[in-house]
């Protein structure tokens, strides 16, 4: 694949739109939350009143792709979810899906070759025909213990 950028944590792929929407390169798209690692945007098919994606800048294929290194920007990925609800006026911890775990789509059920979490709320509001998606312990989600 073409790259746009390299680096250890700038790698960009340019068929990857996650990439794209990280570096600012997909005008379409509108960032909530940025920081020099990190990107939130709004999901287009949202599953939930709130349903937002947090991604890394770099390009880290899958959930599978994760290594012991990976482990601090999990928590910040997560961070930065609980963050961006805050803002949105969400305070109320208790009613936010990945309170116990975090999900990720397990392959070959993932649309977006990019690491990703799926920041729902309240879980409580999950639209009926997009449960099937964000059930815990499904064969469509890796997941990973809460930290």
């Amino acid at each position: 694949m073409a790259k746009l950028h390299s680096g250890s944590s700038t790698e960009t792929v340019k068929t990857c739109i996650f990439c794209l929407i990280a570096h600012d390169q997909d005008k379409e798209t509108e960032v909530i939350k940025e920081n020099r690692e990190l990107v939130c945007f709004r999901d287009i098919v949202p599953a939930a009143p709130h349903h937002y994606l947090v991604v890394p800048k770099q390009h880290i294929q899958s959930c599978l792709s994760l290594q012991s290194r990976h482990i601090h920007l999990v928590e910040r990925m997560a961070e930065m979810g609980k963050a961006v609800l805050h803002d949105q006026g969400i305070t109320d911890m208790k009613d936010i899906r990945y309170e116990d775990s975090l999900g990720f789509h397990q392959p070959p059920y993932t649309s977006v070759d990019h690491l990703h979490l799926h920041v729902l709320a309240p879980a409580s509001q999950i639209y009926k025909d997009m449960e099937y998606k964000f059930i815990l312990r499904s064969n469509r989600n890796n997941v990973c213990r809460s930290i």
